[in-house]
């Protein structure tokens, strides 16, 4: 089976997610901050590290449940840092608080994330074909920039696209790709 080129074939974890989950629509609220809050934790680090590190994220962040994330307090603050298993940044925790606070924000006024994020391809996935990959499109530059100015951070254009490749709003299987 002929997978994507970026895919590390000794790596189990890498081929089940490439395999099952990269470039699959997603439209479920909480697998959208789910990933949401892994793209910017990965910033500066390999997504390998991220998925390695996944499940301890689940445990860690109450299984990505966006209202309780949006209410931590500074003594969850405090056991997320001292948390060997996942990855200890502070600035990258206090904003997946804040990007909570404000993900909930845009639920209530598009009705869902899902509503907000695949409204911007009019709810159609994007069917790339480069022979190179970018790194981001005028449509993540779009996304980054609304999310910005909504307060979010760790949301640049990169980790934006990154993200909708993730949740599937972007489709970028390579041509010899047996996903593609």
């Amino acid at each position: 089976m002929k997978r994507c080129s970026w895919v590390d074939e000794k790596s189990e974890i890498y081929k089940k997610y490439h395999d099952e989950e990269w470039g699959t629509p997603k439209h479920n609220d909480r697998d959208l901050f789910e990933l949401l809050v892994l793209e910017s934790f990965q910033a500066g680090l390999s997504w390998l590290t991220v998925l390695k590190k996944r499940e301890n994220f689940k445990k860690a962040f109450d299984n990505f449940d966006v209202k309780k994330v949006a209410n931590y307090d500074d003594t969850k603050v405090s056991q997320l840092l001292k948390n060997e298993k996942i990855i200890r940044s502070k600035n990258k925790i206090l904003s997946a608080i804040s990007n909570a606070k404000i993900f909930i924000q845009i639920q209530k006024e598009f009705g869902s994330f899902s509503n907000y994020i695949w409204g911007f391809t009019n709810n159609k996935v994007i069917k790339n074909d480069f022979d190179i990959l970018p790194v981001s499109t005028e449509l993540s530059d779009t996304i980054s920039k609304d999310l910005k100015k909504r307060g979010m951070k760790y949301v640049g254009t990169v980790i934006i696209y990154s993200y909708l490749q993730a949740i599937g709003v972007v489709d970028d299987h390579e041509k010899g790709c047996f996903r593609y």
